[in-house]
């Protein structure tokens, strides 16, 4: 159910009109805030729009490097995960064999 929100961004009051709880959508406007404050450079007057840009990039980078990461992750999991596979049926092989190497001696005797 759409509810409305009101958030403050760059200085600007808006009104959103959203699924998600208040509570999330004033914790992302806080954070776009926190990255706005972080563009502006001490003693140089910048507008707003030029801030949002630079914040806006800034949440960017952050997005495609945690990308990156989740990959890396994905593809560090998949490996071990198969080095665990390999060495699991290699071990239930070796098993299998030495269960049929006693069954073959107990013949013999």
């Amino acid at each position: 159910m759409s509810r409305p929100v009101k958030i403050t961004l760059g200085g600007q009051k808006l009104s959103l009109r959203t699924d998600a709880k208040p509570r999330y959508i004033k914790e992302l406007a806080d954070y776009v805030n926190a990255k706005i404050e972080q563009a502006r450079a001490p003693g140089k007057i910048a507008t707003t729009q030029s801030l949002a840009l630079l914040a806006a990039m800034t949440i960017a980078d952050e997005l495609f490097q945690a990308r990156e990461d989740k990959d890396r992750l994905e593809r560090e999991v998949r490996e071990r995960t198969k080095r665990i596979l390999r060495y699991l049926q290699a071990e239930e092989e070796q098993q299998h064999r030495t269960a049929s190497a006693l069954a073959q001696s107990e013949l013999v005797e």
